[in-house]
């Protein structure tokens, strides 16, 4: 396990405490629907951090060619149809181009800010020439909105139940997920990143916003610099 990262609940626990049991039981949201809307029919996407497959799977039936990168063994078995690579997304050189990167589920906001220079370096390394990197950044009052809890209409309850401070900018939050029949626990560190923090990142490795997707601006469609 990561220093600062927990996860208890029922199954595997991966190193950043994310439970691969739970992850299989997470409905996928109107990601897939975004993403498609923003890249062109068929493309190739490289999807970086996985996990099980809930986003995957939905652009597989959309008709995408995904290749599935995570660094859990045990999140990737639950992966069908999809090509599938266990290695940190920040180490990931495969020698080859994609027409999409998609770098989900807030990885930008990596705590440790060289993981995620390493993260958005992986982007530019796999994107094709003309192609675009889609990332998904945490909501803007994410940090200061706590706690909150949602209930699923699939029936189980989401809760932030704490994000503290830890030093250099870096958050410590913890969440609870709470089915009828298990609950989990998850404690990770991450960076809260405002708009400009989050374009300068960017910026520091050859990317630039090509266009917010959502009016939250949750989502976001990136390209390089050198393209424009």
């Amino acid at each position: 396990m990561r220093e600062g990262y927990e996860g208890t609940g029922p199954g595997a626990i991966t190193p950043d405490g994310c439970a691969v049991e739970l992850y299989a039981r997470l409905p996928v949201g109107d990601e897939p629907d975004i993403i498609a809307g923003a890249v062109p029919a068929g493309a190739r996407i490289l999807e970086l951090g996985s996990g099980v497959g809930r986003m995957t799977h939905a652009l597989l039936e959309r008709g995408f060619t995904v290749t599935a990168v995570d660094e859990s063994a045990e999140m990737l078995e639950r992966v069908c149809g999809a090509r599938t690579i266990c290695s940190p997304v920040e180490r990931l050189v495969l020698g080859e181009t994609f027409d999409v990167v998609l770098l989900a589920s807030f990885l930008v906001h990596a705590g440790d800010a060289e993981v995620r220079r390493g993260m958005l370096r992986t982007c530019v390394r796999h994107l094709a020439k003309g192609g675009c990197v889609l990332i998904q950044r945490e909501g803007e009052d994410w940090h200061t909105h706590v706690p909150r809890e949602r209930v699923d209409p699939a029936g189980f309850t989401v809760r932030i139940v704490s994000s503290e401070p830890v030093g250099d900018g870096v958050d410590s939050v913890h969440a609870e997920y709470v089915f009828p029949d298990a609950t989990w626990t998850q404690t990770f560190r991450t960076r809260p990143l405002t708009r400009r923090q989050f374009e300068e990142a960017l910026g520091e490795e050859g990317l630039k916003v090509d266009r917010y997707l959502t009016e939250d601006r949750t989502w976001v469609r990136a390209v390089p610099v050198a393209d424009g």
